[in-house]
Order: C-alpha cells, then sequence, then structure tokens
C-alpha cells in the first residue's frame, strides 16, 4: 500500500510517497519540497493573499496527482500555522479540497509539534532523551521536550521566518547592527514565550528540524546537491553555525539564492531563520544541534500507522 502526506506549511509544501511495510515499516518512494510562501504578507493583513494561495494550491494539486499516479490509495494533507491564522484559511482549504480532491486537516500548533517530534523520532530512533526538537517554519516555530518516552511540553510561538523577513530585510550585504536588532528581538520573545519547562531541561540534546536547520547543515558538510541521507543525523556546533552567519551575511541576497542547496525562495529567510537557530542555542545552553531531515510529513505517516494498529 502506498500513502502519502503533505505538509502545507507557511513557507514550505512538503510531499512524501510512502510504500508502508508490514504495517509499521515503510520506504520513501518519492519526495519534494517547493517554496510557496502562503504566508506572505499575513501579519499585516491577517489575510492570505491572492497569489500566495494560488502558489501553494498549485503545488498541493500538483503533489496530489503525482502521488496517485504513483500508486498512492490515500493522500492526506495538513496545514499550519497560516492557515489555522488566516481569517480565509478556512475558505482557501475548501478550495484546495475541491482542486485537489484530498481532505486537509488544519492543526493546532500543539498538534503540530505532536507530529513533528513522531517524525524526528521516525528517522532518528538512536537518540537518547531528553530531546529538545524544534522547527522552525513560515509562520510559528515549535519546541517539544520528548522526555521519558512522552511529549513532556510543546508549545507554539508565532515566531516564523516570513514576518520577520518581511520587518527585516537584507537585500544587501548584513548590516551588523540590524541583524543585532533581529536577533535581540527573536532573543526576547523566547524569553518572554518559551515555558520554563522547556527552556530548562536539563542533559537534553538540541534537535534541528525542517528547512533552516537542513539547510545549514548542507551548507556545513559544503554539498553540491542536497543529500537527505548525509543531512539526516549531521552535529551542527554553535561555532558551525555562526560561521554559516558569516559567511551568508557578507553576501547580498542574489548571492545567497546562487549558494548549492539553498532552494529557491529561501534566500531572503535564511537570515532570520539562523537568528532564531541562534537565539534558540542561547536560550537552550546548547553548544550543539542534531539534524533531522524527517519531520511533520513523516509524523503524518507514523501516527496513521500507528493509529492502524
Amino acid at each position: 500500500m502506498r500513502l502519502a502526506t503533505i505538509d502545507l506549511g507557511s513557507n514550505t509544501v512538503r510531499y512524501l510517497v510512502v510504500e508502508v511495510d508490514g504495517g509499521v515499516g515503510w520506504r520513501v518512494v518519492d519526495q519534494d519540497q517547493r517554496v510557496t510562501r502562503l504566508g506572505q504578507g499575513l501579519a499585516a493583513t491577517g489575510r492570505l493573499g491572492e497569489a500566495p494561495m494560488a502558489r501553494t494550491a498549485s503545488a498541493v494539486i500538483e503533489y496530489a496527482e503525482r502521488a496517485r499516479q504513483l500508486g498512492a490509495t490515500e493522500v492526506h494533507v495538513v496545514a499550519t500555522s497560516a492557515v489555522r491564522e488566516a481569517v480565509n484559511g478556512r475558505e482557501f482549504v475548501a478550495g484546495v479540497e475541491r482542486a485537489s480532491r484530498a481532505g486537509v486537516r488544519i492543526v493546532s500548533g500543539e498538534d503540530e509539534a505532536r507530529l513533528t517530534v513522531r517524525g524526528v523520532l521516525a528517522g532518528l530512533s538512536d537518540l537518547t532523551t531528553p530531546l529538545v526538537v524544534f522547527d522552525i517554519g513560515g509562520g510559528s516555530t515549535e519546541f517539544i521536550l520528548w522526555r521519558g518516552g512522552a511529549v513532556a511540553a510543546a508549545t507554539s510561538l508565532r515566531l516564523g521566518v516570513v514576518p520577520l523577513a518581511e520587518r527585516y530585510p537584507f537585500p544587501e550585504p548584513v548590516d551588523a547592527e540590524r541583524y543585532a536588532d533581529l536577533e535581540r528581538e527573536v532573543r526576547d520573545q523566547l524569553a518572554r514565550e518559551l515555558p520554563a519547562v522547556i527552556a530548562g531541561a536539563e542533559f537534553a540534546t538540541l534537535v534541528g528540524t525542517a528547512g533552516t536547520a537542513t539547510t545549514l547543515a548542507a551548507l556545513d558538510l559544503g554539498l553540491d546537491v542536497y543529500d537527505p541521507a548525509r543531512v539526516q543525523g549531521h552535529r551542527l556546533t554553535r561555532a558551525a553555525v555562526e560561521a554559516q552567519l558569516r559567511r551568508l551575511a557578507a553576501l547580498t541576497v542574489e548571492g545567497r539564492a546562487a549558494l548549492p542547496c539553498l532552494e529557491p525562495g529561501r534566500a531572503d529567510l535564511i537570515v532570520p531563520g539562523v537568528a532564531i537557530v541562534v537565539a534558540s542555542m542561547a536560550r537552550l545552553r546548547a553548544d550543539a544541534l542534531v539534524v533531522s531531515d524527517w519531520g511533520l510529513r513523516e509524523g503524518i505517516v507514523a501516527e496513521l500507522l500507528e493509529a492502524r494498529g
């Protein structure tokens, strides 16, 4: 049996088709992702824009059809922060469901966090607990404390790369003072809003998933072409993150876009994303993080298979 999952995020649409093996395990048949920036302008207007909705709907429709052509009998779509926050989010979802012939589930921030950690653990089962998993998205960042075989705490902060990039654009090489303002804003928000049980977790391994973390891993590894197998489980030290920040900051947005493994549409988002990584490592007193290529879309698969016994 083949299943497809589509993570309809605030910045990126991520697609996965798996072949289920024996009811519990699976192998990847096809995967892809596309930056569509659904959350563009949402912070200012409270609404999803026409162009972002069109780009995102087109990606979902294409991926749903691609999955069916590969023999997927089910297509599960999960929508996250941009859809749940926008006043026209449900209207957008209804149109996507009609056009793609796939149901769309709008998940809460807590459910998004839970599914993300499920996906991370499915791909990195040898990690020792406790873990703090963080997922930097277009409209929000999720933090999950996993301890004793269960989610001990989870939160979804309205801290995403799209609104940060809109407030702190860096089309030219990054101005140091302006970047300091950006990182200070992120640090202050984490100090105010990250629950103490997560911020104070002792002996926890920090795990980063989603586009910013995986892009940093690919850059640190010096990959010319993105390789999920090499990115999966890569250890990023704080010094390595800061080195990549200096590299990125020295470039214009066009120069960042020309770097290998920086997918189209992420060039203006990567600096705010790195600011979240740096601030999170400082807040959690982590000298390094483990990178997971697996996340929400794999978590959907894991939950579906578990529910079926």
